[in-house]
């Protein structure tokens, strides 16, 4: 049976490739979205990724995935720093959660150096790029095999 992994994407990243391209390179988050697909068939995984500029609709994917997903892989972007909904949401989740951050957070505003999602998350990924979501997969195989 392919286990589902649900990767939830915060506001602005719907951007991707075109904002900020010295920070978060020129990559869309359709490109992700196809190279997750593509690494997740090889690991017997299946994805559903999903980007919200709103917080709520955020909560409600994280509820859904109680019931329909194995594990949460999440960029939460700026709701990293603000979110205690996100992290409540994540809270009720019994399987894995992996945060995942394109750039280096500790390298940048020292507001970005705190995460709420930090405290439920099973693992952090943070600084290498777009392949964050890669490794991040390849980590959640590796705790679903478990």
């Amino acid at each position: 049976m392919t286990k589902t992994i649900y990767i939830l994407n915060g506001p602005n990243l719907n951007l991707l490739g075109k904002r900020e391209p010295e920070i978060y390179g020129d990559i869309t988050l359709d490109d992700v979205a196809a190279d997750c697909t593509h690494l997740a068939a090889e690991l017997g995984l299946e994805i559903q990724l999903m980007q919200s500029n709103h917080e709520g609709q955020i909560v409600d994917w994280v509820h859904q995935a109680r019931d329909q997903a194995a594990g949460i892989i999440i960029n939460p972007a700026a709701y990293t720093h603000t979110s205690v909904a996100i992290l409540d949401a994540l809270n009720t989740f019994e399987g894995p959660v992996l945060e995942v951050h394109i750039s280096n957070v500790h390298k940048r505003e020292s507001f970005r150096h705190h995460s709420y999602v930090s405290l439920r998350a099973d693992g952090v990924i943070a600084g290498f790029g777009v392949e964050g979501y890669q490794l991040a997969l390849r980590r959640m195989a590796s705790l679903l095999a478990d």
